[in-house]
């Protein structure tokens, strides 16, 4: 009895690490079960059974560990497991394509450096180069550098 004992507890501290490793990630309580079993079976292996039965429980779940962990690793069950889908989806840039500097709008957002301004009847999102600007605020396109739009405050023409 002391023997099937072990032996459950062992390979429930197996099961619960492969958990830990491939299903669940982070730190859960399959981690913390999987020591807590292994913990056990060698504590139980050593106080009920024996130091050499105890020290042969140590090198069986040490070896269990490792031997299923590469068992695992290399089985298909990883690949069936794996996502297999590209991302093939892109981002419509066909507004920012079309504003050139030099342009006018006017913000529809506060630009807290970062927000949305309406330029040429499209939404798009920019960046201001004068700081903080509130909403409704006539705004110029300074330059386009990789995708973002810089804005600048509009001087209003007297």
């Amino acid at each position: 009895m002391d023997i099937l004992l072990i032996i459950l507890l062992i390979l429930a501290a197996v099961v619960l690490f492969l958990v830990e490793l491939f299903v669940v990630p982070g730190i859960s309580l399959a981690g913390i079960l999987a020591g807590v079993c292994a913990v056990l079976g060698n504590y139980y292996a050593f106080a009920h059974v024996g130091t050499g039965a105890g020290f042969l429980t140590l090198a069986i779940t040490a070896v269990a560990s490792i031997g299923s962990l590469v068992w695992f690793m290399r089985s298909k069950t990883l690949d069936r497991l794996s996502l297999k889908t590209d991302i093939t989806g892109q981002v419509d840039r066909s507004a920012e394509e079309s504003i050139r500097p030099g342009d006018t709008g006017i913000t529809t957002t506060r630009l807290a450096l970062i927000g949305h301004a309406d330029i040429k009847g499209h939404i798009v999102e920019v960046k201001s180069t004068d700081g903080f600007l509130d909403e409704k605020t006539p705004i110029v396109v300074i330059r386009i550098t990789d995708g973002t739009i810089f804005v600048g405050k509009k001087e209003l023409e007297s």
